[in-house]
């Protein structure tokens, strides 16, 4: 890139930016930070034995729903094929 365009960016960067704030669109960010950082301390997180049974409870249910999905497409070809001859 060339310096206009990296100079066009960075002030239409700022030019977004000023609009925001006049218009209290930053003011409405950061409010959204903090409360969100203030309901992410009330939550409850698994310990690393959860997580890892729930990690393991996926990777199962995610290997049975794709060899379901393989044998319903195996056996919609068969019967496509045995239709078309």
């Amino acid at each position: 890139m060339n310096d206009y365009v990296k100079y066009g960016l960075i002030g239409a960067l700022v030019v977004v930016l000023i609009l925001m704030w006049r218009r209290g669109l930053l003011k409405q960010l950061g409010d959204y930070v903090v409360e969100t950082r203030e309901e992410l301390k009330k939550c409850t997180w698994p310990s690393v034995h959860e997580l890892k049974g729930s990690t393991v409870a996926v990777m199962i249910t995610l290997a049975l729903l794709g060899a379901f999905t393989v044998g319903v497409d195996v056996v919609v070809s068969y019967v496509i094929r045995f239709i078309l001859g």
